[in-house]
């Protein structure tokens, strides 16, 4: 089965831009996991018979929002932080409340969980770093972990760090700025000692130049001066099933491109 997560930045910006079908139908992934869908379903004009749908958009118009389209029907959809996270950690700052922007849609299905995730980012001027490296970087990891406990899991999406410098095109200039703070590669690396693996950095250690998100500005794309901040995880007893992480750099029509894996664990049919 093809795994693959998308920070689309705006679903409708994608498929107006005539991009988003042809991927479809030239990758064909069993389980496409969407960030930044910025849409309400309704506002979307597509409809793959493949797929069921399911969507966790944003309570603000327009903005972030999470998406997974399946080719088979999960056990149970969950939506946001259960509540026992909320209770515990301080998800809202003064941009808002995380757990209302449809950051987290997690899917179960009968042999494992996949949760994608649109981690916030910590702003130019790291404002929302606190919130993220406190609460909401912790919340998360305890949420995958209290999945874990039932079933394994593979988690993905934007999470909004490059983790060593091998994964971003300018370590040195970039060390202390968003997404390459000291502490939210800490976040990165807490997740990785929690059993955790980076699926692309495990069979790729040291291929360098492979990013998945690119400034608007300066021609980064083309001159290739990118991030790599979208991930697949999956846990430990799913290595073994686990093949060909990809870095989809050649596909258009947003500002990130889609990664993906193989999972050969078998059909999570219900």
């Amino acid at each position: 089965m093809r795994f693959y997560s998308w920070n689309v930045n705006g679903i409708r910006a994608v498929h107006k831009k005539g991009l988003f079908l042809p991927f479809i139908q030239e990758h064909e992934p069993d389980i496409l996991c969407l960030q930044e869908t910025k849409a309400q379903r309704e506002q979307v004009e597509i409809d793959l018979a493949d797929y069921e749908e399911y969507w966790n958009s944003a309570a603000r118009k327009g903005y972030s929002g999470t998406a997974i389209f399946t080719k088979v029907e999960p056990v149970d959809v969950l939506l946001d932080f259960p509540d026992d996270i909320v209770s515990k950690y301080t998800l809202s700052d003064n941009y808002g409340d995380t757990n209302t922007e449809g950051r987290v849609l997690t899917l179960e299905f009968e042999k494992y969980f996949v949760s994608t995730v649109y981690t916030p980012n910590s702003k130019d001027d790291l404002t929302r770093l606190p919130m993220r490296e406190l609460y909401w970087d912790v919340a998360y990891l305890e949420y995958m972990k209290q999945l874990e406990k039932k079933k394994p899991v593979l988690f993905c999406g934007d999470l909004n760090v490059a983790h060593q410098e091998i994964d971003l095109a300018n370590p040195k200039g970039n060390v202390g700025k968003h997404g390459f703070t000291n502490e939210e590669r800490q976040g990165f690396t807490n997740i990785i000692e929690s059993g955790f693996i980076d699926s692309f950095r495990h069979f790729y250690p040291e291929k360098p130049d492979m990013y998945s998100w690119w400034s608007n500005f300066a021609n980064s794309r083309e001159r290739n001066v990118g991030w790599r901040i979208d991930y697949w995880m999956v846990s430990k007893s799913l290595l073994k099933s686990v093949s060909n992480p990809e870095i989809h750099m050649d596909v258009m029509g947003s500002d990130h491109c889609p990664v993906s894996i193989e999972v050969t664990i078998g059909s999570p049919e219900a």
